[in-house]
């Protein structure tokens, strides 16, 4: 999927490329964030037992990912 919009936007204003490529990767790195922080709940929920907090995470890291 990836390599088909990198391969489309070959095609795009370079203007709107560069925003779109942007777009992108802010995208990537939020969402690796976001799993990041979520992880780092999960083992903690892990760590203190919390299985309902651990539920709610993992259903959320699903959405994440």
């Amino acid at each position: 999927m990836k390599n088909n919009i990198i391969n489309g936007i070959d095609r795009v204003d370079p203007n709107l490329r560069d925003e779109m490529l942007a777009e992108l990767f802010l995208d990537q790195i939020m969402n690796n964030f976001k799993r990041s922080k979520i992880l780092e709940g999960i083992d903690y929920s892990l760590k203190n037992k919390d299985k309902e907090a651990f539920l709610r995470l993992t259903k959320e890291l699903k959405s994440v990912s």
